[in-house]
C-alpha cells in the first residue's frame, strides 16, 4: 500500500491507525506530550525513561517491524523529566522495504492519540567542514526532493490538509531552546540542512558534491518523510542529527554501518544531557 488511490486502501489505512492507537492507549496513563524517535546507535537514550511499559512492534496491531541494525523495535511508555513520554526505540526505512505509508503509520497513531510534539533524532553524515564525527546538528529545514511524499494518494483529511504549507516544518522556537539549552550545557550545537537519500547504500561523492551545491550540510536515511506527516497534522518538530561520519568523499574513506553505531553510542551522554535540559525548559504543551 505505497499511496491510497482507493478508498477501501485508505480506510484499511485508518483502521490500522485506530486499532494501533486503542492497543497502546490501554498501556497509557496519560496521553504523552512528546513522541521522541531514536535513530542508529541511540537506542540506549530510552533507558533514560521512567517507569517504562515496553510494547514490542510485533505485539502492536497494525506496526510495521524494524529490521535495520541499530532498531530493536521497541515503544517504550513512562516519563522523561516529569513528561509523559512516548518514545520509539527504532524506526523504519524506505530501504527495509516499507511503504512509506507503513513508515510514518506510528506518527499518525500519535496524532490519533492526541500527542502535541514530534522530538526525531538520527545519525547522518557530515558535509560542513566545521563538524566533527559526535557533533550534533540542529535541523532547521530539509531538503527531501527524492523522498516519496508520504501525503501522496487520497488525503487524510481528518489529520491536515490536501496542499500543507512546508515553510515551518520544525519549530523556530524549539530550535532556538535547543541552542539555549546547548549554550548552557557547553555542548556544541551546530544548525543546518538535512538532505534525504533513500539508501541502504550510501552516497557517492558525486552526489554529495550536488547535496553541498543546494545548502544541504548533513544527510541521511531517514526523518523527512516522518517530520512532513508530523507538519501535515499539526505536531510541534524538533530534530537533531548526531554527525556520525562524514559524508563519501569529503575524507576519502569508505564508510561503515558500524561505525555510525559506535559514534552514535560514543555521544548517548551528550544527547541526554542536551534532551534533558530542553524537556525541563519546555512549557506544558497540553496546556
Amino acid at each position: 500500500m505505497e499511496s491510497f488511490n482507493r478508498f477501501s486502501d485508505i480506510d484499511q489505512y485508518r483502521r490500522r491507525i485506530e486499532r494501533a492507537a486503542a492497543q497502546i492507549n490501554r498501556s497509557l496513563t496519560t496521553v504523552p506530550e512528546f513522541l521522541l524517535i531514536l535513530g542508529s546507535g541511540l537506542g540506549s537514550l530510552a533507558n533514560q525513561v521512567e517507569d517504562a511499559v515496553v510494547l514490542a512492534y510485533s505485539a502492536i496491531d497494525g506496526f510495521p517491524q524494524a529490521t535495520s541494525p541499530g532498531h530493536e523495535g521497541e515503544l517504550i511508555l513512562g516519563w522523561w523529566q516529569d513528561r509523559q513520554v512516548a518514545v520509539m526505540k527504532g524506526r523504519f526505512h524506505v530501504y527495509e522495504g516499507h511503504s512509506t505509508a507503513d513508515l510514518v503509520l506510528p506518527i499518525r497513531v500519535m496524532q490519533k492519540l492526541g500527542v502535541p510534539g514530534l522530538v526525531l533524532t538520527n545519525a547522518a553524515g557530515g558535509m560542513d567542514s566545521a563538524f566533527t564525527p559526535g557533533d550534533l546538528m540542529l535541523i532547521r529545514d530539509h531538503i527531501g526532493l527524492w523522498a516519496d511524499s508520504p501525503l501522496k494518494g487520497l488525503n487524510l483529511d481528518e489529520f491536515g490538509p490536501r496542499f500543507p504549507d512546508q515553510t515551518t516544518v520544525y519549530d523556530r522556537e524549539w530550535g532556538d531552546l535547543a541552542l539555549s539549552c546547548a549554550r548552557e550545557l557547553g555542548i556544541t550545537l551546530h544548525e543546518g540542512i538535512y538532505a534525504y537519500c533513500s539508501g541502504p547504500q550510501y552516497e557517492t561523492p558525486a552526489e554529495i558534491r550536488l547535496l553541498r551545491m543546494l545548502g544541504a550540510t548533513a544527510v541521511g536515511m531517514s526523518t523527512v518523510q516522518e517530520a512532513i506527516v508530523a507538519a501535515h497534522g499539526g505536531m510541534r518538530t524538533l530534530a537533531i542529527s548526531c554527525i556520525t561520519n562524514f559524508a563519501a568523499g569529503i575524507q576519502g574513506k569508505p564508510l561503515s554501518h558500524q561505525d555510525v553505531l559506535t559514534v552514535g553510542a560514543q555521544t548517548e551522554n551528550k544527547i541526554v544531557q542536551l534532551l534533558s535540559r530542553i524537556f525541563a525548559r519546555m512549557p506544558d504543551l497540553r496546556e
